[in-house]
């Protein structure tokens, strides 16, 4: 793993501020689309916004994806994606993939940008040390799961570096043992414009969202590998269960691709920079 500086030099000044502005545009784009399209379009057409806008978010600040074990046919719904959490450019990745529902917790409605955008798609934010809000999430989470819907987690709680993995909470995985629906845990890692893990899109510990953001508009070229494992049932399972088997399964391929990208299976796709 290297430092966000790469051996190549991070993009000039100018490269940053021009992508710096583009984004702004972008993003008052998708703050006027959630406000006059969403209210008159049907759930699926808001999934395929969300999904095209992210692609060419991620596009703008050349981050290209590799899905590495996505099933043939899609992700189904009454599905939960667990997954491990770097960065704020985590939620956008993982919408390339499938436009899920996020439940996330309350201090990310008030990060910069990103929060209000969260907020504009439908993410559900949890006041964790209040039981009783917690459980009124769970519940409208496992209704909205049961109509088919696909809704994601973090459930380490707070973002890393990528360098490591927090214990899983198990509380947010309530909802989808009492939908009777699956588990789909996802391994987030990125790498910089020489296949090397790096920490640049990190917002974890003491590092600001602007840190972060200057960091990515820094670098040349980022990929978000995203590792698709089994999912695992959570019918008649326990939630503390589920929650360390979905560790594991994300433990063990960070661990398998620590060195590099993993070979291509069927079902891998790419998407980015063009």
């Amino acid at each position: 793993m290297r430092h966000p500086a790469s051996s190549r030099g991070p993009t000039s000044f100018p490269v940053r501020v021009l992508r710096s502005a583009r984004l702004t545009l972008h993003v008052v784009e998708g703050v006027a689309t959630t406000l006059v399209v969403f209210p008159w379009v049907e759930p699926p057409r808001r999934r395929e916004l969300v999904r095209r806008w992210s692609v060419r978010m991620l596009r703008m600040l050349r981050v290209e994806t590799r899905f590495h074990g996505v099933p043939e046919g899609g992700l189904p719904g009454n599905l939960l994606i667990v997954a491990n959490h770097i960065s704020w450019l985590d939620i956008f990745v993982l919408n390339t993939l499938q436009p899920a529902r996020f439940v996330a917790k309350a201090e990310l409605r008030r990060w910069p940008v990103v929060g209000w955008l969260s907020h504009s798609v439908g993410t559900v934010f949890v006041e964790r040390a209040r039981r009783r809000h917690t459980g009124s999430v769970n519940r409208d989470t496992a209704a909205a799961l049961r109509r088919g819907d696909v809704v994601a987690i973090f459930p380490e709680g707070a973002a890393t570096e990528g360098t490591t993995l927090l214990p899983f909470k198990g509380s947010l995985l309530q909802p989808i043992v009492d939908a009777e629906g699956h588990v789909q845990p996802i391994a987030i890692r990125y790498r910089d414009i020489e296949g090397a893990q790096t920490v640049a899109p990190a917002y974890a510990g003491d590092t600001s969202f602007m840190t972060s953001f200057w960091n990515v508009t820094g670098e040349r070229r980022l990929v978000a590998e995203l590792h698709l494992v089994a999912a695992l049932p959570a019918r008649a399972r326990h939630r503390r269960e589920l929650a360390r088997a979905a560790e594991a399964a994300i433990r063990t391929a960070l661990a398998a691709t620590a060195n590099g990208s993993a070979p291509d299976t069927h079902g891998d796709r790419r998407a980015g920079p063009r």
